[in-house]
């Protein structure tokens, strides 16, 4: 009788730590997938026209340099050449498939006569080729994306700053897509038949998306945690 009598209170207690655990557990995995989501969509292209690669030069004036990304405005020179001119590219983007499209894509012709760029954060910049802030005033050349919905926005995948340096923006190091062909048709790229499947559908199906993984790990914790506290709650009852 004197065992039942200590050994309920212990149980109960076991049953609440139990639970506090299992919440403190979940809340770390939601933050966990919170994180990789956020982090996705800061880094990522999807705000952008990535069928489509330009060229731009012109000068840097308004730097705000920080996290989770630095801005600036890119004063457009008005004697753009036709394409992007002859420019070293950084290692991750040399090979072909990166580096034909980087050097075919027109120069901006759109109507803004200055765009407001968004960089990858200075902790990632300065590990791909600029470690200081860029100044008002100096020259820049850039090839990226023109913003879909915002058509006064860039996100470079390369640019270089006034000593010719490439400064690489892409952090899988390779293109986020694959462009129309150069020169660009006036309309849109004719639409896939509907029997065929198209080549950007065939590579996003072979691609694993980082969200997904996040996803699995995050259920796989929430599981086995859940199960746990399933485990400890029928081993104090026995008790």
């Amino acid at each position: 009788m004197r065992f039942i009598t200590i050994a309920a209170p212990l149980a109960g207690t076991s049953i609440r730590r139990v639970r506090l655990a299992t919440a403190s557990l979940v809340s770390a995995a939601m933050l966990i997938l919170f994180s990789a989501g956020a982090a996705q969509a800061h880094h990522g292209f999807d705000d952008f026209d990535t069928d489509r690669p330009h060229y731009i030069a012109g000068t840097v004036s308004q730097v705000r340099w920080g996290e989770p990304h630095s801005y600036f405005t890119v004063t457009i020179d008005r004697d753009l050449p036709a394409d992007t001119p002859e420019r070293d590219l950084p290692d991750g983007l040399r090979d072909a498939a990166d580096s034909d499209p980087i050097n075919a894509a027109p120069s901006y012709s759109g109507s803004h006569d200055q765009l407001e760029v968004t960089i990858a954060p200075p902790s990632f910049t300065g590990m791909w080729g600029l470690d200081r802030e860029l100044e008002d005033g100096e020259r820049i050349e850039a090839v990226g994306y023109v913003g879909r919905s915002h058509d006064d926005e860039f996100r470079p995948v390369v640019f270089w700053v006034e000593d010719g340096k490439p400064v690489n923006q892409v952090l899988n190091e390779e293109l986020p897509a694959t462009p129309l062909p150069v020169p660009y048709p006036e309309d849109d790229a004719p639409a896939a038949d509907a029997d065929q499947e198209s080549p950007s559908a065939s590579a996003d199906s072979d691609d694993t998306s980082p969200m997904a993984v996040w996803a699995t790990v995050g259920g796989v914790l929430v599981a086995v945690v859940a199960g746990g506290a399933f485990y400890l709650r029928a081993r104090s009852r026995r008790a």
